[in-house]
């Protein structure tokens, strides 16, 4: 399933999120601060991603710390999946999943990407058309600045969660046809 490696893309145009219909696919993206080490898994997951053949329903974005500069993909996709890190106080690097309704369902705030995250959270549900958003966590234990180091748990967690995710979302894909 390996392919060439490719740089995975920042969008900065919303003609990005409307140049085909986008309803039928499934977003996966992945939040957090790449130089805060473990903070930043849901940023390496889609790194990783990138390197794989997907299948053809499902697109990625690296959504950093974006915050309301992401709205626009919440209108372009019916489902979204994000991909965060968290200290839930389970061991590092253990996978969830979460089907959070309300902005305050998404976990306790890691940094100030979540600040960002939760205020377009609060955004999208006042949109007259809320996507069907998902959330896998990756526990994490510690927050380090200026690394990109993970810990070797969170690191030996990103196959596990990948297949997890492509799993759901092929489940999800699936009810839509």
């Amino acid at each position: 399933m390996k392919k060439e490696e490719k740089t995975p893309v920042a969008i900065s145009s919303d003609a990005y999120f409307f140049e085909k219909d986008k309803s039928k696919s499934i977003l996966i993206m992945g939040v957090g601060n790449y130089l805060m080490g473990d903070e930043g898994i849901g940023v390496q997951v889609i790194q990783e991603m990138a390197k794989n053949e997907l299948p053809h329903y499902i697109d990625i974005l690296d959504g950093g710390t974006g915050g309301f500069l992401l709205l626009n993909c919440f209108e372009a996709y019916s489902t979204v999946i994000f991909i965060d890190a968290t200290m839930d106080g389970k061991p590092a690097g253990s996978i969830s999943l979460i089907r959070p309704k309300f902005a305050s369902d998404f976990p306790s705030a890691l940094s100030v990407h979540d600040v960002g995250l939760k205020d377009m959270i609060e955004a999208v549900y006042l949109m007259d058309k809320v996507p069907d958003i998902h959330l896998f966590t990756v526990s994490i234990e510690e927050i380090v600045p200026m690394t990109l180091e993970l810990n070797l748990k969170v690191k030996e967690s990103i196959p596990i969660i990948i297949k997890d995710i492509l799993i759901h979302s092929e489940e999800l894909h699936l009810k839509k046809v």
